[in-house]
């Protein structure tokens, strides 16, 4: 069954093979049309105005424009033409009646990358210094490593901020004495054509200023698919910038994410951009420095310390057990409540306390451990690591986690062999193989169960979780292409986890974070922490389809697809355009009453970048949709299950 507005759709765009330019005045028109059809007043055009289905809008004595999607898609091109400054006002008429899967990409590829876009610099300053997430009385400081010359001369003339150095080697008294004086940190500089310019980078969504971390992988994919080459690079430079001056890719570019780091993708960045770039010396350089970064995060970072178990595999763990300050005012009150009553003090008055330490309290410190690992992870929060009413996040060994470290070890080796004869420096390309030998063999022994398959594993209570989450599908995705036999899983054990454990994600709008099941198991709840039940990301779909398609499931792949892709496009329909950060896939709504509520959602008029990985997937859906399925979606056939 098509939506009721689809025949009048396809009526409309039948008469419309020519596009027509109409000549009118945008302001009176865009006030006529919310006077008319923006009955609960918020600037859009959605379902919840309810109206009519005989309803319409006369935009000339020939055009009359009627149904959810076509009046907001009118609102959207007044909106821009009330902004454009050209005289006179003019709208595209095919642009009010275009396909919504045309319009959504052709939105995400000319218009969203363009919003989501960042640059530090002295220009630039004022757009991507603010920072809504953190409150505190200094505004205005801008961080520089103490290792880029280049930086400190050119920021430190500027009077209009505080410029404070990262030293090279940073401890935890550094990062406590940053307590009410965060800022955002410097990324790359180069040489613009009159003057230094910052490189490029796209955040994931409008109130970020700021680099993130994982997010970037699949921004990447999705910008690479719109052939915006410079801003994919811009994102790998940057990172490398990170690695060489923070010594880590960072959470975030914020000197308050300077204690973690966020799962491990840069080798699949490198692999991704590389293939767009000219088979040229300054390439083979570029990739030198970037494949030397990498290996030095991965060295570095992840096989050194905290991230490190006696078992040999690897943990999420962040460097500053205390309270994250980017959270929302109140997060954390449940758990400091009883500690402040304890001391007989306010929330407030303990937290500063605690934040000081004039107060000890070693159980709350390992709290913020584990907490600060969730973090990390990418996946806060959820309770996918909670144990007797604790997240014990660091206590585990995680599938996802081990799987992009196993294929960060394989994509090293692939790069030294493909590029460099198998050595670069004093780094070999077999070093690299032997090292995921050893990981393909620790994760059999601790994180897989015939019959059940991947699931995290605590190494302190040498158990595994059962957790069933969409990252246990991780290792369809995470080995060497070009090599079968790197694969985690033998040919029954991938039947197995397509078969058997898939169905146990799989929703109406696609993979949901984790199941109902599990989440009963430890005690959680519905709609409390976002990587859960009934929520679904980006990044897990994306990771999983290309883990299908590498291993001939493209039944399935397309499936998954589809799914995702009616979803996003209809909740696009409904509302205004809307593209959020992530949804409810059990009722395929955008409507998320979690923590953090859905960054994406409040706007007027027209969404300004929809969200960064968000935006990708749906570009990267399209391109892998079959034929015939892509067809139905162009006509919005409802998913069959």
């Amino acid at each position: 069954m098509r939506p009721s507005l689809y025949p009048l759709l396809l009526l409309v765009l039948s008469n419309s093979i020519c596009s027509k330019t109409i000549e009118l005045d945008a302001p009176s028109n865009m006030n006529r049309l919310l006077k008319e059809f923006d009955r609960d007043r918020d600037k859009k055009i959605t379902v919840l105005d309810k109206i009519p289905n005989n309803a319409f809008f006369e935009l000339s004595p020939k055009i009359r424009v009627s149904g959810v999607y076509h009046l907001s898609n009118l609102l959207q091109e007044l909106k821009l033409q009330t902004e454009d400054g050209v005289t006179p006002d003019k709208i595209d008429e095919e642009k009010i009646f275009e396909n919504p899967v045309d319009r959504i990409s052709r939105l995400i590829r000319d218009f969203y990358w363009h919003g989501l876009t960042r640059r530090i610099d002295k220009e630039h300053l004022k757009q991507v210094m603010p920072d809504s997430k953190i409150h505190q009385p200094q505004k205005n400081i801008l961080y520089v490593p103490a290792s880029d010359e280049l930086a400190k001369k050119y920021y430190g003339s500027d009077k209009n901020i505080q410029v404070k150095t990262v030293p090279t080697h940073y401890d935890l008294k550094f990062l406590k004495s940053l307590r009410n004086k965060h800022g955002l940190l410097t990324l790359k500089l180069h040489q613009g054509k009159d003057r230094l310019e910052g490189v490029p980078y796209v955040v994931p969504g409008g109130r970020f200023n700021e680099m993130y971390g994982w997010d970037s992988y699949f921004q990447i994919l999705g910008l690479l698919q719109d052939k915006k080459i410079e801003l994919a690079l811009g994102l790998v430079d940057n990172f490398v910038y990170e690695i060489t001056h923070y010594g880590k890719v960072l959470n975030a570019n914020r000197s308050y994410y300077l204690s973690r780091s966020q799962p491990p993708f840069l080798t699949s960045m490198i692999l991704a951009v590389l293939p767009h770039l000219p088979r040229t010396t300054e390439t083979r350089e570029w990739l030198k420095i970037s494949l030397l970064a990498a290996i030095r995060e991965y060295s570095e970072v992840w096989m050194r310390g905290g991230h490190m178990t006696e078992i040999g595999l690897n943990r999420y763990f962040g460097e500053a057990p205390e309270i994250p300050p980017e959270v929302e005012p109140g997060h954390f009150d449940k758990i400091l409540g009883p500690y402040a009553k304890k001391h007989k003090l306010t929330i407030a008055q303990f937290q500063r306390s605690f934040d000081e330490g004039k107060i000890q309290e070693p159980e709350l410190k390992e709290y913020f451990i584990h907490d600060q690992a969730v973090r990390e992870s990418g996946h806060d929060t959820t309770f996918r690591w909670s144990s007797g009413g604790k997240d014990q996040c660091a206590d585990f060994v995680t599938v996802d986690l081990n799987s992009l470290l196993y294929k960060t070890e394989l994509d090293i080796a692939l790069l030294l062999d493909q590029e460099f004869h198998g050595k670069l420096e004093n780094f070999k390309s077999a070093e690299f193989r032997k090292k995921a030998a050893k990981r393909k063999e620790l994760m059999r022994k601790y994180l897989w169960e015939e019959g059940k398959g991947f699931s995290d594993y605590n190494w302190k209570k040498k158990v595994r979780s059962h957790y069933q989450s969409a990252t246990n599908l991780y290792p369809l995705w995470t080995y060497d292409v070009k090599n079968p036999e790197t694969r985690l899983v033998n040919e029954t054990e991938m039947d197995f986890l397509v078969k058997k454990v898939m169905p146990l994600l799989e929703v109406k709008g696609g993979l949901v974070s984790t199941t109902l099941e599990s989440l009963k198991k430890v005690g959680g709840k519905t709609h409390e922490r976002q990587w859960d039940y009934p929520y679904g990301w980006a990044p897990h779909q994306m990771i999983v389809w290309q883990g299908l398609e590498q291993n001939g499931f493209k039944g399935e792949s397309d499936r998954l697809i589809y799914k995702w892709l009616y979803m996003i496009t209809k909740n696009a329909m409904d509302y205004n355009g809307t593209i959020p950060e992530k949804y409810d896939v059990v009722k395929r709504s955008h409507a998320v009453f979690a923590e953090y509520g859905n960054v994406g959602t409040k706007f007027s008029y027209i969404t300004r970048e929809g969200f960064g990985w968000m935006n990708a997937s749906y570009q990267i859906g399209l391109t892998k949709l079959s034929k015939s399925k892509l067809n139905e979606l162009r006509k919005m056939v409802p998913p069959k299950n």
